[in-house]
């Protein structure tokens, strides 16, 4: 594990920058994870999945989650759920306001069951019944006081009136177009509360334009890195946790003041997954 050492005296990563902050994260154990259905063009049922391999790839994201000084709560696996693993698709969680997904494809629509009473357990938490579909921080991620919104593959336009009245905060659309990414999280990445990593390509001209225009300082990831769902990384505000492989976006983050911590997420990758895929932020 690439994971830096915590400072015992300041409980944070020695040689952190003043942009790091603690996280809480939720997580579910990969133990019943499969790919015996096809919901994406990464997903193929006639390759095998070496399932303890997963769960050990899964081990080491987490516990890299914990030596970064992160908190990482854990959701029950549930037997014939093989994507419950991905607990970015659960929802979108700011503050005490929560809006759980509502799933497109009925492969997935048993987790709702699971996400439910898990979010209702929260301390305090007003939950917003979704109308439309949406895939939570699959398709959601909040940039500082704005949410970018992703629709065309997955999540439902009407959803983005739902997050307007779940978190009275802006909402700007993007429209993804390459099925290859087929959620927000496989073609951008939050760095900081002004910062993201993306892939242009992957969405349509408008929205490329909204993108140059709110971050023209973007980091710009190449299509191969891209291809390995590097995109689909955690960011700390100062270690970004993305896949291993994606060495050119770990240049271009270092050269930004960024620190890459590379795991290898490979198994979960035969689902279209990667680390970001499998963390839900609790903001």
């Amino acid at each position: 594990m690439s994971a830096q050492i915590l400072d015992r005296d300041t409980d944070r990563p020695s040689g952190g920058s003043e942009r790091w902050r603690a996280r809480r994260y939720v997580m579910c154990p990969p133990v019943h994870f499969d790919v015996t259905y096809a919901i994406n063009p990464w997903m193929d049922p006639t390759r095998p999945v070496d399932r303890d391999r997963a769960v050990r790839q899964w081990e080491d994201l987490r516990d890299t989650y914990r030596a970064l000084g992160h908190e990482v709560l854990e959701m029950e696996p549930r037997e014939g759920l093989p994507d419950l693993v991905f607990t970015a698709n659960a929802g979108l969680v700011i503050g005490r306001d929560v809006l759980p997904a509502k799933f497109r494809h009925p492969e997935r629509r048993a987790e709702e069951a699971v996400h439910g009473p898990w979010f209702d357990a929260l301390p305090g938490a007003r939950v917003h019944r979704p109308r439309f579909v949406n895939e939570g921080e699959g398709d959601f991620a909040l940039v500082g006081g704005r949410i970018l919104a992703a629709a065309g593959i997955r999540t439902d336009l009407g959803a983005h009136v739902d997050l307007r009245r779940a978190f009275g905060r802006p909402v700007t659309t993007l429209y993804l177009t390459d099925p290859r990414f087929y959620h927000l999280d496989t073609a951008l990445c939050v760095l900081d509360e002004n910062e993201v990593a993306y892939l242009p390509e992957a969405f349509s001209w408008p929205s490329r334009r909204v993108l140059s225009q709110l971050y023209p300082d973007a980091v710009i990831a190449t299509a191969a890195d891209a291809g390995l769902l590097g995109l689909n990384a955690v960011s700390d505000g100062h270690h970004v946790v993305l896949p291993k492989g994606a060495r050119t976006l770990a240049r271009a983050l270092r050269d930004r003041g960024y620190e890459p911590v590379p795991v290898d997420v490979s198994e979960l990758r035969k689902a279209g997954g990667g680390p970001k895929c499998c963390t839900l932020e609790l903001h």
